[in-house]
C-alpha cells in the first residue's frame, strides 16, 4: 500500500507536468513586426547569435527569462536538447572570444514583455497564456 508522503512527489511532479503540456512556450515578436513565421531553426540560431538580423532586416534582439528561470530551462531544451549550464558554458566561449553577445537576460516575466513591445527587432520566448493582441506568435515547438 502506498503512503500518502510516498504519493506526494508523484502528484507534484504530475502537475509539473500538467502545466507544462497545458501552457507551452512560444517564441514572440511584437505584433507590429514584419516576421510572420520563423522555423526552429531560425530560432536556433538567433537565440545562439549566430544570426545577428531578423528576416525583416532589423537587427536581432533576442531576450532572455532571468536565470533561474524554469521558462529558460524548459526552452533552451526543447530547442537545442540543453540544459541551462551547457548553454551558459557555450555562451562564456562565445563571450571571452569576442564572436557574439548572448540575448539580453531579464529580471523578471514583466521585463521581458516590456523589453519586447519597446525595442525594435526584439523577440522572446513566453508562456502561450502571455499571448495578447500586442503580440505575435512566430514559431511554436511541435506537440
Amino acid at each position: 500500500m502506498t503512503t500518502p508522503t510516498r504519493l506526494l512527489p508523484l502528484l507534484l511532479l504530475g502537475s509539473l507536468a500538467g502545466t507544462a503540456a497545458g501552457d507551452p512556450l512560444v517564441v514572440v515578436v511584437s505584433a507590429q513586426q514584419r516576421i510572420e513565421r520563423l522555423s526552429q531553426e531560425d530560432v536556433t540560431n538567433i537565440f545562439l547569435g549566430r544570426f545577428r538580423t531578423l528576416p525583416s532586416g532589423l537587427p536581432a534582439a533576442p531576450i532572455d527569462q532571468p536565470a533561474n528561470s524554469p521558462l529558460r530551462a524548459a526552452f533552451y531544451q526543447q530547442l537545442v536538447n540543453k540544459d541551462v549550464a551547457s548553454i551558459n558554458a557555450y555562451w562564456s566561449r562565445l563571450h571571452f572570444s569576442g564572436k557574439a553577445t548572448p540575448p539580453r537576460q531579464t529580471n523578471s516575466d514583466g521585463e521581458v514583455l516590456r523589453q519586447l513591445l519597446s525595442q525594435p527587432g526584439a523577440i522572446a520566448y513566453v508562456e502561450r497564456r502571455q499571448v495578447d493582441a500586442r503580440l505575435r506568435i512566430v514559431f511554436e515547438f511541435p506537440p
